[in-house]
């Protein structure tokens, strides 16, 4: 047992999305509380990198795009305890007006987050212990929409949904799902100017971008908490205060 009364020890977790980001820095947390970590990804140099970052866990690439591909990586991977979902294609249009939108790639924007996630799910829950849990992982736009960004709020708002609803027909396995806002990631910093972050976190009651690490004590709360299924945690700033 830690100081912060959370353990993960003798438990395995399977973090997808894991080789950068949030997804990395609760792989990190978990292997930090005991877990014995799997990091899967679509890039297999991501995944090797990040396995050399984080001694001790082991890697797999997947394809959340590719259901046979989701159908192996859990076939081979065998029984685990904790599954968290935090891929994302940051290829798709997420920042376009509807009446703008092309709506073949726009329904292409649900491929990885909602469907790639549903595959995991749905292939994971076969072999997932009883006493377990899935954390997926939602987004702010969900509750607060912004111009340009129809689709982000109903990816969001779909994942959401689904979390309540795999509560419900997965039980005793606990699925519950991260809000993030803000998180400083090394995508967002490349791809946000500063002057865009500093008017978007300026305004919160807790003025800043969160850190990867903030984020990732979310996801393991989620774990820890036997009693906690059908949830959505956001950790946002008090962006939803605002």
């Amino acid at each position: 047992m830690t100081a912060t009364g959370m353990s993960l020890d003798g438990t395995r977790v399977i973090v997808i999305g894991g080789a950068s980001g949030i997804g990395f820095a609760v792989a990190e947390l978990a292997c930090a509380l005991g877990a014995a970590i799997v990091i899967a990804s679509s890039a297999e140099a991501n995944v090797r990198a990040a396995v050399e970052r984080l001694r001790g866990a082991t890697g797999r690439t997947v394809d959340l795009r590719d259901e046979t591909s989701v159908a192996t990586l859990f076939g081979e991977l065998g029984a685990f305890d904790h599954l968290v979902i935090t891929a994302g294609d940051w290829g798709a249009p997420m920042w376009v007006s509807s009446r703008d939108l092309d709506l073949a790639r726009a329904r292409d924007s649900f491929t990885v987050r909602f469907w790639g996630a549903l595959a995991a799910v749905k292939h994971g829950s076969r072999t997932i212990a009883p006493t377990g849990s899935i954390t997926l992982t939602s987004g702010m736009l969900a509750h607060r929409p912004a111009k340009a960004a129809p689709l982000a709020t109903a990816v969001g708002g779909a994942v959401e949904h689904l979390t309540r609803g795999l509560a419900v027909d997965l039980a005793p396995v606990r699925v519950n799902a991260v809000c993030p806002g803000i998180v400083l990631t090394e995508h967002v910093q490349q791809q946000m100017p500063e002057p865009r972050l500093r008017s978007l976190t300026a305004p919160l009651p807790v003025p800043r971008g969160a850190s990867p690490a903030e984020a990732a004590k979310a996801y393991a709360y989620l774990m820890c908490n036997g009693y906690a299924t059908g949830q959505i945690l956001p950790i946002d700033g008090g962006g939803l205060l605002v």
